[in-house]
């Protein structure tokens, strides 16, 4: 059952953001309800990622070095570039250029998995390589917001909530999912058992968080729509933008069809659900902003992602002999 939900998690997220938006738009107080849940919900979903992502395993990542060292390459280096040259199309904003960067900056670690195996890349390199994304990506992330904002970005991110949102709805669930593995790791008999309890987290709290994040959010999205109206052709143009970047990087690191997939899914896919408590922790109404022009990103990046499914196999197609050695590629 539970692999029957993960293959028609697609259809369930898309349910949940069409729910959420009847919510958020006819019951705003129901709306406003799921956002004081929001924190629970997206705490609980993060525990249950993080279980699934191999962090006592980081150092087999390193055994395709050639594919990580891409990586890097793709997300810290390429996409950051790519991301300074279209925030300059931006107004002068700063609450709306932190929204952006925060989201684009930050490489997926979660549903990109899902998409990687619906685009025929390979899901399991993309699962070992998520422990080394995450730490980088939070080591990284600063240094990009000092780097591109500078001083506006210390002004907005104040270090109280900010600290308290980061260690309550990342830290500890990233603790609480290590301590369970290393529990279920010393424990052969039962480990097993709770690391598929927790394997069943992901798919329906990712819908709960869609729809609670949706539904509160969505009331903000509207008012603020004119101000959330410039960023729409910079999320489209980072989606269209992102897959040629990974054809060439993929292309110098002479890396197989299925490998320079995966590497397109990554640079293309961004994490708006971790660092989403971050924008929460923000003071209205600079954090309503952030938090909307977050959820704008994931409106348009699940619509991307359908269109990625069919279009980054065709920019890394498969030769005869990779399809003999490899049912991905």
């Amino acid at each position: 059952m539970r692999e029957k939900m993960e293959r028609y998690q697609i259809p369930v997220y898309l349910l949940a953001l069409l729910l959420a938006g009847i919510i958020g738009w006819l019951w705003p107080d129901t709306g406003a309800w799921f956002g004081t849940a929001t924190p629970v919900i997206l705490g609980l979903l993060l525990y249950g990622m993080f279980s699934q992502i191999p962090f006592l395993s980081m150092g087999e990542t390193w055994t395709q070095r050639r594919f990580m060292v891409a990586l890097m390459v793709a997300n810290y280096i390429a996409v950051p570039l790519l991301v300074w040259g279209l925030a300059q199309l931006l107004p002068d904003h700063p609450p709306l250029l932190l929204g952006v960067y925060l989201v684009l900056l930050t490489p997926c670690i979660d549903y990109v998995i899902v998409f990687t195996h619906l685009g025929r890349g390979d899901a399991k390199l993309m699962l070992m390589a998520t422990p080394m994304l995450f730490v980088t990506q939070m080591a990284l992330l600063p240094v990009y917001l000092w780097l591109f904002l500078g001083r506006d970005a210390a002004s907005l991110m104040q270090l109280k909530p900010f600290m308290e949102a980061f260690l309550t709805l990342i830290v500890l669930p990233l603790l609480l999912a290590i301590g369970s593995q290393a529990w279920a790791r010393r424990h052969p008999q039962r480990g097993p058992q709770l690391m598929e309890a927790t394997a069943w987290l992901p798919v329906p709290f990712m819908a709960l968080t869609l729809l609670a994040v949706v539904a509160s959010q969505i009331g903000k999205v509207y008012a603020s729509l004119s101000e959330l109206l410039p960023v729409l052709p910079i999320y489209i143009a980072f989606m269209m933008i992102s897959p040629l970047l990974s054809r060439w990087i993929a292309a110098l690191f002479r890396l197989s069809p299925a490998y320079g997939r995966t590497l397109a899914f990554s640079a293309g896919t961004r994490n708006s659900l971790v660092v989403l408590p971050i924008a929460l922790a923000l003071p209205d109404p600079v954090g309503g902003l952030v938090a909307a022009v977050i959820v704008t990103q994931t409106l348009v990046e699940l619509a991307g992602e359908l269109v990625y499914i069919r279009l980054i196999p065709r920019l890394f197609p498969s030769n005869t002999e990779e399809a003999k050695q490899s049912p991905v590629g």
